[in-house]
């Protein structure tokens, strides 16, 4: 899930208010809630954000029983940076009502209505200091809404005189919102909240994602905040559940909590698929089944499945007793299989929530993927003649949503802002309020759309506003059906994308062969394949997500290779020649390296296995003999796994031959050895010739030395 900071909640408020008639000199290019006109800004600052904002919502919910006295609210909202002057508002009704969903998409979009507004009463403003909002209230008596008869109605408040400091003029702020007034209790609805998490690396949750999603403010805890209490359908990623169970002991405390607190909540579930991947891309893409992880086993961690040590010793079994078979602790700790790892506790099997436009053909398909019965939930949008949450196309089952109160529903349950929720909250109940009139009585089914960051206060006020108590999917699949037809065309872009993606899936399946265990790559990359068509990707995600998934196959595939190398020099008739291999991979790879000379002046080892180890890059030695002298030899190199498999480019080393040079070498070092040698001689014999005459020479005479001195003496 993506955090939400201000900046992007005020972008996305701004995005949800172009519904409505600029009156100022700025045009609001903004889409979604709000009919906003804004406060003219200076010649100076005429693309800058508009100054001020106005929102009005009359009613519980925008809804008033007849004759019934009402209270407006009214929201000015100062996006500026000086303080909002006060202001005069005023609330006006259009007592024609509007007849059906469009006219009232009409209204809220473009302000444009049949008939006269009475104007129902009048307020003066606070002044609004900078980037902040004030709120008040506006009674309407009964007498004065009068004899209105059970309808939707346009209601429009406008703003004057209010201006930010330093302007001279100002311009009116208008907003549009719907009054409905209903005597009879809307029909039976049940609301389906999927529940999603998207992983940074397109695999599963980490550790430290789950703590921010199950912290007390993560957006995974805002969900079951926002559903408990309701009668909400639960759809949910399974890989949520996975994420948690495969960290065994090592899941944080508060996920493991979260998961506890799912499974306990009364409210009826289904599984999505796995990564909420799209059973209408699968079913258009030619897949005979369903997607699936190829397994979730390599992100077990054993360590983390140990039983705790036991308190208190087992009793001993009595002698008729036979004592139960227990794992040998040898074998190590039983890991729970992919069937444990993703089971949804009390899910409802059968039911599929894809994208919508779906083909009859798609839904014979859906049917031979579940055999035991398939369930699809579709648009209101791409069907005919439905007038209820139960429908069948031909022979198969469906759900039918409303869209137009989906639309609002889940407008009002992505705002933060209460002021702004609760015009489309308004927005909601007139819509249900007019399919109701088609068919009172008739269940109704709301889908809101795939959304990760909703706080818990909007989702609840969102599921509060039709949510019918004890009504949910087994309701709803109780239902009398109405026979509809589909109405959609089907669009096969993701399809063949998945198909394609599905192709590199199989190049990686081989290239995985240099690894022990081939699924430390495949089961993250077929996670991946099925995040990326996920139902809940706008045409821009997926695009990006298909972009990613085909640059991590291709980083993947030149993860191993040959580093281009400089000329070698063979100075030796015999060697061992390096060449590196470079592995970028997180695990160790299992190589082949073969090496083929151009001509046969070197005999090479043709084939040499290795294993490099992770994120290094590690010097293969093969033998190599040269049989000539001297020459360049060209040695074309080639990775493959064990299994055959070429890995990577192939290479080209130059080999430059100098093996004659070896034996001139061993000349000179042989010269140089006897020179030495009969240096080493000669000078021994010199010395032991000069011992020998000094030891033969006579000894002088000492007498005849004496008689010498006395002679000289006297």
């Amino acid at each position: 899930m993506t955090a939400t900071t201000p900046e992007n909640g005020l972008r996305t408020r701004l995005q949800r208010l172009a519904r409505g008639t600029v009156i100022s000199a700025i045009v609001l290019g903004m889409c979604g809630l709000g009919a906003t006109n804004a406060v003219a800004a200076s010649d100076s600052d005429t693309d800058e954000t508009p100054a001020a904002e106005l929102f009005v919502s009359a009613g519980v919910r925008g809804t008033v029983s007849p004759g019934s006295a009402t209270t407006a609210s009214l929201t000015v909202q100062n996006d500026a940076t000086s303080q909002l002057s006060a202001g005069r508002v005023t609330v006006e009704l259009n007592r024609t009502p509007l007849t059906d969903e469009a006219a009232v998409t009409t209204w809220l979009e473009d302000a444009e209505a049949t008939g006269a507004f009475d104007q129902l009463g009048a307020d003066t403003t606070a002044p609004v200091e900078p980037e902040s909002s004030v709120t008040s209230s506006l009674f309407i008596p009964p007498e004065t809404l009068g004899a209105l008869a059970p309808g939707v109605y346009a209601l429009r408040a406008t703003l004057t005189g209010a201006q930010p400091d330093g302007q001279d003029a100002s311009e009116a702020v208008t907003s549009t919102s719907v009054l409905v007034v209903s005597a009879a209790a809307n029909p039976p609805v049940a609301v389906m909240v999927p529940i999603t998490a998207t992983p940074v690396d397109g695999a599963l949750l980490t550790a430290e994602e789950l703590t921010a999603l199950t912290a007390q403010d993560g957006s995974l805890t805002a969900v079951l905040e926002g559903v408990r209490g309701t009668s909400a359908i639960l759809a949910i990623d399974p890989a949520i559940v996975a994420s948690i169970k495969v960290l065994g002991s090592a899941a944080p405390q508060s996920a493991q909590e979260w998961l506890q607190q799912l499974d306990a909540l009364p409210n009826e579930r289904f599984a999505l698929q796995f990564g909420d991947a799209d059973a209408t891309t699968q079913s258009q893409a030619g897949l005979p089944q369903l997607l699936q992880p190829t397994t979730l086993t390599p992100f077990l961690t054993p360590a983390n499945f140990t039983s705790p040590p036991e308190e208190t010793p087992s009793p001993t079994p009595t002698p008729t007793e036979t004592p139960s078979e227990e794992p040998d602790p040898a074998d190590g700790p039983v890991l729970p299989d992919d069937a444990e790892l993703t089971a949804v506790e009390g899910a409802t099997p059968g039911t599929l929530w894809p994208r919508s436009d779906v083909s009859a053909t798609d839904l014979a398909t859906f049917a031979a993927y579940l055999p035991d019965g398939a369930v699809t939930v579709l648009s209101s949008t791409t069907v005919s003649g439905a007038v209820g949450a139960r429908a069948t196309v031909g022979a198969q089952n469906v759900l039918v949503s409303d869209a137009a109160t989906s639309d609002a529903l889940s407008d009002a349950a992505n705002e933060e802002d209460p002021a702004l929720r609760q015009r489309s909250l308004a927005e909601a109940s007139a819509h249900l309020y007019l399919s109701g009139q088609a068919s009172p009585g008739t269940p109704r089914l709301v889908g809101l759309d795939r959304d990760e960051t909703r706080t818990a206060e909007a989702l609840n006020d969102a599921i509060a506003a039709v949510d019918s108590l004890g009504f949910g999917l087994t309701s709803v699949l109780a239902a009398a059906p109405t026979a509809v037809t589909l109405t959609a065309e089907a669009d096969v872009t993701r399809a063949t994308s998945l198909q394609r993606m599905l192709d590199s899936e199989v190049v990686l399946g081989e290239f995985a062969t240099i690894l022990d265990d081939r699924q430390l790559l495949l089961s993250p990359k077929r996670i991946q394949i099925m995040r990326a068509t996920a139902v809940g990707l706008s045409e821009d995600r997926f695009d990006e997500a298909v972009a990613a998934v085909n640059t991590a196959t291709t980083d993947t595939l030149a993860s191993v290779d040959i580093p281009p190398a400089s000329t070698i020099q063979l100075l030796s008739a015999n060697a061992d020649l390096p060449f590196s291999v470079r592995n970028d991979l997180p695990w160790p790879v299992n190589i082949e390296l073969s090496v083929k000379p151009s001509d046969p002046r070197l005999d090479v080892q043709s084939v040499t296995p290795w294993t490099i180890q992770p994120g290094t890059t590690t010097r293969v030695k093969v033998p190599v003999s040269a049989r000539v002298g001297s020459g360049e030899v060209t040695l074309a190199l080639q990775l493959s796994s064990p299994t055959g498999v070429p890995i990577s480019q192939p290479e080209t080393v130059r080999v430059s031959v100098r093996a004659e040079w070896e034996a001139i070498g061993l000349g000179v070092l042989g010269a140089l050895i006897v020179l030495l040698l009969g240096l080493g001689i000669i000078r021994t014999v010199r010395r032991r010739r000069r011992e020998a005459l000094a030891q033969d020479a006579p000894e002088p005479d000492a007498d005849a030395d004496a008689v010498a001195v006395e002679e000289s003496n006297e």
